[in-house]
């Protein structure tokens, strides 16, 4: 058996020396971002941490596919500040707990391969608002409480940042045994220590030193009202935080050359949210900037995530007097220059080449996910656009030829889709006053798609049933035949001829 338990793919080659670098780079970028989120949030720092280590370990061993990382991602933790205002912490538990029976439900009903109807525009716009993001949170390292450094503090911390930034360009030029990432951050840390250089480190955010996740059911009652209360939250970072992921695991695909799982993520994604809400942990969902340095690191198995996690446990129990001396600087440059990779350089290029349209909407998706923060509504209304600018371009494209035989029968051959865009159009290229008494509607070349569709079918054959004469349709579906009742009488149906097909489509994963 090359897969036991259907969880690890033993056929795969692994590069254990790039799994566990990888694992160790991306607990470092991991470790801060947690704690700026729990503290923005307004919740206890480990807390962030815990959040850390129970996504990472759940979703690396159960996850839709190796390299992903997961951890206590910012998109998922802004959804839950007014709760915590609002209500306290024990409902936050409660609300990550449901919102993880929310994923495990859409994984269940295998609902994932929906995220297949997102577009590359909107793709575009989502990577680009994220790598934007990423980088414009780092500068709040610039700052001292609401104020920006300025004099000997900034210059020291600008230097330490280009630096780091400096190791990650040259380092892989001498050699790549090492991810760069994390060499950056062992020689900037390195040089600090070296030189008594002071400036902000991780234990000046939050101490990372506590116990293993305890074991805690959220003390909220159990009644329709608290329901209530937090059914809202827990939808909203659901629907958050499978945006993000299965976005970043489409994201990670593309990289990779490979095929990810995208229902068995939703699983993964809302075991681990329900087993933070019953140990002190904040939630999450994939963070693409950790993903990416997983990827960059070389990391293409499941490893380096295990390995994360378990490093961050390590040094929650016993590593952080060293990891709080950790410098900010060195931490800020790596992500800094992940948000540079992040950025889709590319489009850039190609903008001139793309329909006007899926500039709109990459540019829009975009702006909404910087200045909204709300990843699900940026990536919502990018594909309402995207559907409904195809659904009109779709529409323009129904055409009719017509001609009549030796018999004296107008022949009408569509083309194009007919769907509830193309009902008018299609309307407008009969002719029924001045055709024969006799017609011919043929659909080899169209498509009856929808409703819409069948309705406007119903009323070409009564208009023409009114003026007295007959339409045959041809080359129409068994569930026309059905659906067309109303024009029952004058309808004559060439079934002979009538391909096997039907009307709606259902695409399985």
């Amino acid at each position: 058996m090359n897969k036991i338990f259907n969880l690890f793919d033993f056929s795969q080659k692994v590069n254990y020396k790039n799994e566990i670098l990888a694992g160790l780079t991306v607990a470092m970028t991991m470790i801060p971002e947690s704690l700026s989120f729990a503290i923005l949030a307004g919740f206890p720092p480990l807390v962030g941490l815990y959040a850390a280590f129970i996504m990472g370990l759940i979703t690396s061993v159960f996850g839709g596919r190796p390299g992903l990382v997961s951890g206590g991602a910012g998109a998922t933790v802004v959804v839950l500040i007014a709760l915590m205002q609002s209500h306290g912490i024990e409902y936050v538990f409660g609300a990550v707990a449901l919102a993880g029976v929310l994923q495990i439900t859409v994984g269940l009903f295998k609902l994932g391969k929906f995220i297949r109807l997102v577009p590359q525009p909107v793709m575009y716009g989502f990577v680009n608002g994220l790598a934007v993001i990423i980088f414009m949170s780092q500068l709040e390292q610039f700052k001292n409480g609401e104020s920006w450094l300025n004099g000997t503090p900034l210059f020291i911390m600008g230097a330490l940042v280009a630096l780091t930034v400096a190791v990650v360009l040259l380092f892989p030029k001498i050699t790549k045994a090492v991810p760069a990432s994390l060499a950056a951050i062992i020689v900037v840390f390195l040089v600090v220590i070296g030189f008594g250089i002071e400036t902000k480190t991780v234990e000046d955010i939050a101490s990372v030193q506590g116990g293993f996740p305890p074991f805690h059911i959220p003390e909220i009652p159990f009644t329709l009202e608290a329901l209530k209360i937090i059914f809202p939250y827990s939808l909203i970072m659901a629907a958050v935080g499978l945006t993000e992921g299965l976005l970043t695991l489409n994201l990670v695909d593309e990289i990779t050359k490979t095929r990810g799982n995208s229902n068995r993520e939703c699983l993964a994604q809302g075991a681990a949210n329900i087993t933070n809400g019953f140990f002190f942990g904040m939630g999450g969902c994939p963070m693409i900037a950790q993903t990416l340095v997983n990827l960059s690191a070389g990391s293409r198995a499941r490893l380096s995530g295990i390995i994360a996690s378990l490093t961050i446990l390590v040094i929650i129990l016993v590593g952080a007097p060293v990891i709080g001396k950790l410098p900010m600087a060195a931490l800020t440059g790596v992500m800094i220059m992940v948000a540079i990779g992040t950025f889709e350089w590319a489009s850039f290029s190609i903008i001139n080449k793309m329909p006007k349209s899926d500039i709109i909407t990459g540019i829009l998706v975009a702006l909404i996910t910087i200045f909204m923060h709300n990843l699900a509504l940026a990536v919502l209304i990018g594909v309402i656009i995207s559907a409904l600018v195809f659904a009109w371009e779709s529409a323009k494209r129904i055409r009719a030829r017509h001609y009549i035989d030796e018999n004296g029968i107008k022949h009408y051959e569509i083309y194009g889709p007919l769907f509830f865009g193309s009902t008018t159009v299609f309307a407008e290229k009969f002719d029924i006053d001045n055709d024969p008494q006799e017609v011919i509607i043929d659909f080899k070349e169209s498509r009856v798609s929808d409703m819409s569709a069948i309705e406007a079918l119903n009323g070409i054959t009564k208009k023409y049933h009114e003026a007295g004469k007959t339409v045959h349709l041809r080359h129409l579906s068994e569930d026309c035949k059905r659906l067309l009742k109303n024009a029952e009488a004058v309808i004559d149906v060439n079934i002979m001829e009538d391909p096997t097909y039907k009307v709606v489509t259902d695409i399985h994963n």
